[in-house]
């Protein structure tokens, strides 16, 4: 899973976390991306309340000893969890000898011709046996598609045409829509029948919308019983 640069003397080699760049505090990213990115994190967590993993967006990834981190736009991890203490240095970002596995989910959103999606990134993610890599191009800045979908068969990646992410029982959709007041075209994990994952205020606009659907009926069968001389108020 790990390079072979973490095994020295025929004994497992963990690196120095207090050498290693967590965080460096430059990143520059869009109103868009950002925005993107927030969605499908929020989502995950408003939606998989029964489940253990970890969603994050801009946090970098070690995958190797004496290689930069990546830093995917968006990962899903499942079966990990944040250690409690995520101030200290070694729990800062996510290093793959210390939480085990790689992100069964990687997705990288597409903005310019600069970030090397479908070519060194895409080698990167395979070398560190990421289960899926999504790679959303809403400008069709590297292509004529608007999404990009690659499954990890063996050691390989495979692009498929196939939306259902069948090992993390999640899938991921394009969804016209309504998100914090922005109309557009939203990348979006879905359910396997295309329902899209809630936002934690989709979810409270339902209940609303349930709640004045249930008063309306209650009202209306108020009035039922008052016009067949029943007083609703005294049952």
């Amino acid at each position: 899973m790990v390079e072979q640069l973490l095994i020295q003397d025929d004994c497992f080699y963990v690196p120095d976390a207090n050498q290693l760049v967590t965080e460096d505090d430059t990143l520059l990213d869009n109103f868009a991306s950002e925005k993107q990115q927030r969605l499908l994190v929020g989502s995950s967590y408003s939606s998989l309340k029964n489940q253990i993993f970890l969603a994050s967006a801009n946090i970098g990834i070690y995958y190797a000893d004496s290689k930069p981190p990546i830093v995917p736009d968006v990962f899903l991890s499942l079966d990990v969890q944040v250690p409690a203490n995520w101030w200290e240095k070694q729990n800062r970002c996510y290093m793959m000898w210390k939480f085990g596995k790689p992100p069964e989910v990687v997705i990288e959103l597409v903005s310019n011709k600069e970030g090397n999606e479908l070519d060194e990134k895409l080698k990167i993610y395979e070398r560190m046996r990421v289960s899926y890599y999504i790679v959303y191009d809403p400008s069709k800045q590297l292509g004529d598609k608007e999404l990009y979908v690659y499954e990890l068969r063996g050691t390989r990646f495979f692009e498929t045409s196939n939306t259902w992410l069948e090992q993390v029982n999640l899938g991921v959709t394009l969804w016209d829509g309504q998100f914090e007041g922005r109309q557009d075209t939203w990348l979006r994990w879905c359910y396997q029948d295309g329902t899209v994952l809630p936002t934690g205020d989709e979810r409270a606009q339902d209940a609303e919308v349930r709640a004045q659907d249930a008063l309306v009926r209650a009202q209306a069968l108020a009035q039922k019983l008052r016009e067949m001389g029943i007083d609703p108020d005294t049952l």
